[in-house]
């Protein structure tokens, strides 16, 4: 079996999506190399505890858990690049999907949330990576407003099939959609990791050169285990 590990980060112009994919085999594996890049940050710096979340945009700007890193900007760069790291060198895969926001607004009347399209279109990609490798995935995401709801919209696509133009059944995503809080999941938080600094370096935000340098090696690092990666402009 796969599971995919969701979570999402957004702007008011883009929302994005990201999953990280990763057989049964990888999950435990993975999981102790994150809890060791925290671990090593912890003995390495003070105040920084062992059980830190790796959420992106805190260690991205040295917050809460990595406040006491606020002006290392050097040693939170790091710790980013050795969670990225563990990643690339699992086999896990990853799958980043968007929507222009403004655009959604401006072509419908009634249109859709954003974060409804988006799901859609990941957990479409989600099918078909596990039924291309004949396997079943599980879908665990961060907790959101409205769980419910999505797990009825899932329902909906596996009993009968999605909306857009891949419309599919989605016939290889197992049980339900699993929300849980991302500071109990490593791999809740990697995908935190990528969501944010995707989000960030697609929106421009950095306009010190080195700053957008930082972010393009980072995200070098795991570039290899990008399944596909898309943004829709409706």
């Amino acid at each position: 079996m796969l599971l995919a590990y969701v979570d999402e980060s957004y702007t008011p112009d883009r929302y994005w999506i990201v999953a990280l994919v990763c057989s049964e085999s990888d999950l435990q594996p993975l999981t102790a190399e994150l809890d060791a890049v925290v671990a090593r940050a912890a003995a390495s710096y003070q105040g920084v505890d062992p059980g830190a979340e790796l959420h992106g945009q805190r260690l991205f700007h040295g917050k809460e858990d990595w406040k006491a890193l606020h002006s290392m900007v050097r040693a939170r760069i790091a710790i980013y690049a050795a969670a990225f790291d563990a990643i690339a060198k699992s086999n896990a895969r990853i799958i980043v999907r968007g929507v222009d926001s403004q655009g959604l607004a401006r072509r419908y009347t009634r249109p859709r949330q954003p974060h409804h399209v988006v799901l859609e279109h990941t957990l479409e990609r989600i099918n078909e990576l596990a039924t291309q490798e004949s396997q079943l995935c599980l879908v665990i995401a961060d907790e959101i407003k409205q769980e419910d709801h999505y797990r009825r919209s899932l329902w909906e696509w596996q009993k009968y099939a999605t909306s857009g133009y891949r419309s599919q059944q989605l016939s290889s995503i197992a049980d339900t959609l699993h929300f849980a809080p991302s500071k109990s999941s490593r791999l809740l938080q990697a995908a935190d990791l990528i969501a944010f600094l995707w989000c960030r370096i697609n929106a421009r935000c950095d306009k010190d050169d080195r700053a957008r340098r930082a972010n393009q090696q980072l995200w070098d690092l795991i570039h290899g285990n990008v399944h596909c990666c898309w943004c829709w402009y409706p």
